[in-house]
């Protein structure tokens, strides 16, 4: 089953952090927008593999993200 994982990235002090809502504790830093997104992908991954090995359940991706314009 393939699930799709929102995943928030931000600008750090010279580098970039990223996190998944739906997946508590996983983390990944970068120093590109490119390395953080291929970090918290194989992140996300090795998560995932943990929990089924240790036969705990795979969270569901549930979070939504939307862009909100406003005019400052």
């Amino acid at each position: 089953m393939t699930r799709r994982y929102l995943v928030v990235i931000e600008k750090a002090d010279g580098n970039y952090s990223a996190y998944s809502p739906d997946i508590p504790g996983c983390v990944a830093v970068g120093d590109t927008l490119e390395e953080v997104s291929l970090n918290m992908h194989e992140a996300i991954k090795f998560h995932l593999q943990s929990l089924i090995e240790d036969k705990l359940p795979i969270p569901e991706p549930t979070t939504k993200a939307e862009y909100v314009a406003v005019e400052a």
